[in-house]
């Protein structure tokens, strides 16, 4: 038998001024995004920025349903714009807050698990890893450097060939 470690390092910072402008930048217009979000449910907003290698801005919104669980998460309607719009430009990074009735918004959320899925299949597809900044509205922001260390252990499609 063997025992292994999974291990990844990120970057926090104390709030979103200690960032580098761009990202700062980033990071606001997903505050800013949250506000597209159709959460009428949950009340729970999420809005997510992306910046491409092409330098093109793409940003998304959760989007509800009545019927559970037909909504999509703002990172997944993210990567579907961009996989439309910009098919084999990579993603440099992504900036992603939310704000929500229910609590405050002071710390990071992390990507759900069909969206580190999501995300670790568009890393493979362009063969490029993206960026996560992530952050509340106010409070420490998260930096890492790859969508899939969120996802150790991954099901990719090297298991389907």
């Amino acid at each position: 038998m063997k025992e292994k470690k999974y291990e990844f390092t990120y970057t926090v910072y104390d709030d979103i001024s200690e960032l580098p402008e761009e990202d700062q930048w980033l990071l606001n217009e997903a505050r800013e995004v949250t506000s597209n979000a159709y959460a009428p449910y949950s009340n729970f907003q999420v809005g997510a920025v992306a910046r491409m290698a092409n330098g093109e801005i793409v940003a998304g919104s959760n989007q509800e349903n009545a019927s559970f669980p037909v909504g999509l998460c703002a990172e997944r309607v993210l990567l579907a714009s961009i996989s439309s719009l910009f098919p084999k430009v990579p993603i440099d990074k992504i900036a992603v807050s939310y704000k929500s009735e229910h609590q405050i918004s002071d710390h990071p959320i992390s990507p759900c698990g069909i969206c580190r899925q999501s995300l670790q299949e568009f890393e493979s597809r362009v063969k490029k890893p993206v960026q996560l900044i992530l952050g509340g509205m106010t409070g420490p922001v998260y930096v890492i450097d790859s969508a899939s260390r969120l996802l150790p252990l991954a099901f990719t499609s090297e298991e389907l060939r």
